[in-house]
């Protein structure tokens, strides 16, 4: 376990400048004919900061998204911007907010590493990017290795 936390480190975002901390980053695999898939990371900050963008080389379209119930139904739609409080989690996660990469340049294979960057906005207003490294799992991957819960009898 203490391997997944240290692999998982080598891949997030660093920026000094910027408040925002960025753990676990990771996209779900694609096979060859699909053209969008979802990045998936947790966020952190200390003051409070605002997704205002996002963009990565692998994707013609970088958005940010979340799921809502509507009408019973499922629905997915594009967010301007998501607040990171201060001293509050936020999971960009399966079924919840996440970075959609449309029109995909290539499949993306298990084991690759795709670059994100997020546009930041801090409580002065100003405007940094954080470049985020995710690896890229399998198709079937549904949450990251250091949230799954297994019991053993």
């Amino acid at each position: 376990m203490a391997g997944l936390a240290f692999a998982a480190g080598l891949f997030a975002g660093s920026a000094l400048a910027v408040d925002l901390e960025v753990t676990a980053p990771w996209v779900r695999g694609t096979v060859p004919a699909q053209k969008a898939t979802g990045a998936f990371m947790q966020l952190t900050s200390k003051a409070g900061v605002t997704l205002v963008g996002v963009a990565s080389p692998a994707a013609s379209v970088v958005e940010l998204h979340e799921m809502v119930m509507d009408n019973n139904m499922m629905k997915m739609r594009a967010l301007p911007r998501l607040d990171v409080q201060a001293g509050k989690l936020v999971e960009l996660k399966p079924g919840s907010y996440h970075v959609m990469l449309i029109d995909l340049k290539k499949p993306l294979v298990k084991g690759e590493i795709v670059p994100i960057t997020l546009k930041v906005e801090g409580k002065d207003k100003k405007v940094e990017l954080v470049e985020v490294k995710a690896e890229v799992r399998d198709l079937a991957a549904a949450m990251a290795p250091a949230m799954e819960h297994k019991h053993t009898h």
